[in-house]
């Protein structure tokens, strides 16, 4: 059997134009959503404000702990920048050269006999090397001697004749051409008995041997390399924009990579009077006294040409200055303010600057930096613009190396 409630009744009536309409009451379930999402809300409510007050307060605990935390001043080492005279010099490149270096080959050809020196010996000039083979040379002078001493026979004799009127002044004219004839015969074998001796033609070092006893040595065959290494040469070449600055005289400063540490010095003594066309180089040849004989022919040179200095160029030490991607900077040391103390506190402030050349652990300062200016010189890794920084005790630029390091 169905059943109806209440309220099915009074719609029933509604609907059949019975009595007047009832409001109906709402529903339980609708109220319990609208309770639950309120309630939802607040919980967020709680907890953003929660989270928004918490971020507030580390800021600010943070803000605290770095405001009661600053960092102690950072130690550096200082220079004052100074306007000094700068040497100024020309960079090049060239190859050591003898002044006197040849290679010793003989005159004419012939079998060497004896070998008279030692490979890598020292001679002087006119000592003999090596002995071909004269023999033949020296029967042409005995025969050439002994038809001198007939021919000054005949010549005595036929003046005699002639003076006694028993000779004519033809016989005489004879014996006189025979005579010469002679003497020719002998300078010729002399001359060319000296060629089979083959001497040095200047005093120095010889080089390796290149030739044994009994070998057949034709003109012109090497037997040993002579230079002379009291004095050399230094060819180098410079661009043409340096030929204005270049005189006669000059002193010109050698490095070789054989010898890293020491430092030659030459003197500019020729001027090529012509530029390359192909390179638009100049070529300048120095003179340089080797007395130890360090120096050898064909090595690398390294070359600078002093000029005079340039007045009044502000330098400061090489580690001063920070070379990077973006350009040079130098860190300046200002005086900002006083402390609690009454002590000056000094900041570093990083200042770009324009660098010109170097010359013995400084370099010159073109823009940038002025002659008085406070420099930081070594420390500056740990800076930033505006550090804090206090100064040592004992606040000396560090010093060249004596050696410089290779690794």
């Amino acid at each position: 059997m169905d059943t109806f409630s209440p309220e099915t009744i009074a719609s029933s009536e509604a609907s059949a134009g019975g009595a007047p309409q009832t409001p109906v009451p709402a529903r339980p379930g609708r109220l319990k959503v609208a309770v639950w999402f309120t309630l939802v809300a607040l919980i967020l409510a709680v907890v953003g404000g929660g989270l928004y007050w918490f971020e507030q307060f580390r800021e600010k605990m943070i803000a605290n702990y770095f405001a009661g935390n600053v960092p102690p001043p950072t130690a550096v080492s200082t220079v004052e920048a100074v306007a000094e005279a700068m040497p100024r010099t020309l960079d090049g490149i060239g190859t050591v050269t003898a002044v006197h270096q040849v290679t010793v080959a003989p005159e004419v050809g012939g079998r060497i006999t004896a070998i008279q020196f030692e490979a890598g010996g020292t001679v002087k000039a006119g000592a003999p090397l090596v002995q071909l083979n004269d023999a033949p040379d020296r029967a042409d002078l005995a025969s050439a001697e002994a038809q001198r001493t007939y021919g000054q026979v005949t010549l005595d004799r036929s003046r005699t004749l002639a003076v006694r009127s028993f000779g004519t002044q033809q016989a005489v004219d004879q014996s006189q051409s025979q005579l010469d004839a002679a003497r020719a015969a002998i300078a010729h074998a002399e001359a060319t008995i000296a060629q089979k001796l083959v001497r040095a033609p200047f005093g120095g070092q010889l080089g390796v041997r290149q030739v044994e006893v009994g070998q057949y040595l034709a003109a012109g065959t090497a037997i040993v390399t002579l230079t002379d290494l009291d004095q050399l040469y230094v060819n180098f070449t410079l661009p043409e924009q340096a030929r204005s600055a270049l005189v006669s005289g000059q002193q010109v400063t050698v490095r070789a990579d054989a010898f890293p540490d020491r430092t030659f010095t030459a003197t500019l003594t020729t001027i090529e009077p012509q530029v390359d066309s192909g390179t638009r180089s100049i070529k300048g040849q120095a003179s340089l006294a080797n007395p130890d004989h360090l120096l050898l022919p064909g090595m690398f040179a390294k070359i600078q040409v002093l000029l005079p200095p340039r007045p009044g160029v502000v330098t400061v030490p090489e580690t001063a200055v920070d070379y990077t991607a973006y350009g040079e900077s130098v860190y300046l040391v200002h005086e900002d303010g006083r402390d609690a103390a009454g002590l000056p506190v000094l900041k570093a402030v990083q200042s770009f600057v324009k660098t010109g050349p170097r010359h013995d652990g400084k370099v010159a300062i073109l823009e940038g930096v002025a002659a008085g200016d406070r420099v930081v010189s070594a420390g500056q890794v740990k800076l930033h613009g505006g550090t804090v920084v206090v100064l040592p005790v004992n606040d000396t630029v560090l010093s060249k190396p004596a050696v410089t390091p290779i690794n």
